[in-house]
């Protein structure tokens, strides 16, 4: 195949697509929000996974971004992105990798909410002759990871950092509990307690006499419904690049702003079980069944036809490795011919994009199979 295909209908399915329009009006929407919020747009780059969109997400330039792995901060450091944000507890197995990347010239910042961790960074420091920049995690309310800001913890893990001659260099946060919320109002709730919090651990700080230059906090709900970010100097949100049918059941988008999907072709008809079967299943889609808890459950996705037509009634119902089943009450599979083109919605983008290494970039899919191919972004996968 080869680099640019002429068309969608010349690709084989499954195939990750993503619409560069939709995409294009979620990013401004959120450097919009940024500005509004008088915060820097820090966009955490582990559901794209790709410098292109990352580029974009930024208004056409390098700049700070947010990632989840170290092979994530591998690939963006070899694609110009100097000033990275390592946004999960570093493990002592992965310092030397973090001490590559500094001796490189990358301003990576670690984050860690334990003691010996934090000493184990000093010792790896000292011994690699480089300076870790350090942010402290605290616990906002999702009880995921992090000290709570009151915890003398905070405290000795700064002193350890910075009398180990490390940079301490602020405060993380990560509200994910605005996930459990149904309403706006909920959202900025917890906005509001991750702001909070956040401040609250980079005051005692600076009482203790460090400097605490970061204070960042970040979720997409979080970012899109918060009412103020006093004290905070970045956000850090991720999955409003290419929202998904999670998002859309939380207030945060509409299923229009969707701008992933899954093409799968249509295998097999089964009229006598009023099904159809698809060539994606549980990992061409992932299992999740987040909206299971949402008022709209969309089983494992929702469905477009080949020219992005919703498909009302149509779910992917079930999933097998390799197969989808499309069902629904009340619906007819049948009027997908075996061999035409789907479009699925998924359930969460970041699990779904998870076993694909490209997208398929288009400008929208109004020409269905004959809906050009206008390139191929590479997305980078591991840990």
């Amino acid at each position: 195949m080869s680099d640019i295909a002429p068309s969608l209908g010349d690709l084989p399915t499954p195939c990750l697509v993503l619409d560069r329009s939709k995409m294009d009006r979620n990013l401004t929407r959120m450097l919009k929000r940024a500005e509004t919020l008088g915060v820097r747009l820090r966009p955490h780059c582990k559901t794209a996974k790709s410098a292109e969109v990352a580029r974009l997400a930024l208004g056409g330039e390098v700049g700070p971004i947010t990632v989840s792995t170290m092979r994530e901060a591998q690939y963006f450091a070899e694609n110009g992105f100097s000033d990275i944000t390592l946004a999960v507890g570093i493990s002592p197995s992965r310092l030397g990798q973090a001490a590559d990347l500094l001796a490189r010239g990358v301003d990576l910042t670690v984050i860690t909410d334990n003691a010996v961790i934090a000493g184990e960074i000093v010792a790896a420091g000292k011994a690699r002759g480089v300076t870790f920049a350090v942010m402290i995690e605290v616990d906002v309310g999702e009880h995921r990871a992090g000290i709570d800001a009151h915890a003398p913890e905070l405290l000795e893990i700064a002193a350890i950092v910075a009398e180990g001659g490390q940079e301490l260099r602020g405060i993380l946060a990560h509200g994910g509990h605005t996930y459990g919320c149904r309403t706006p109002e909920a959202v900025a709730e917890i906005a509001e307690q991750e702001r909070a919090g956040a401040v609250l651990a980079a005051e005692r700080l600076r009482q203790a006499g460090h400097a605490c230059p970061v204070v960042s906090v970040g979720s997409t709900p979080g970012a899109l419904f918060a009412r103020s970010l006093d004290g905070v100097t970045e956000m850090r949100p991720g999955v409003y690049m290419f929202m998904d049918l999670f998002q859309s059941g939380v207030g945060c988008c509409g299923l229009e702003d969707i701008a992933v999907t899954v093409m799968a072709s249509i295998t097999n008809l089964r009229p006598e079980q009023g099904t159809a079967i698809i060539d994606a299943g549980a990992l061409a889609l992932s299992k999740d069944r987040s909206t299971q808890a949402l008022p709209r459950d969309c089983d494992f996705g929702l469905l477009t036809d080949a020219f992005g037509r919703p498909l009302p009634g149509l779910t992917v119902e079930a999933v097998h490795q390799e197969h989808g089943r499309i069902g629904g009450a009340g619906a007819d599979p049948a009027v997908l011919p075996i061999g035409s083109r789907v479009h699925v919605l998924p359930n969460h983008v970041c699990m779904t994009a998870a076993m694909y290494d490209r997208y398929a970039v288009v400008d929208g899919l109004e020409r269905g199979p004959n809906q050009p191919v206008v390139a191929f972004w590479e997305r980078v996968n591991g840990w």
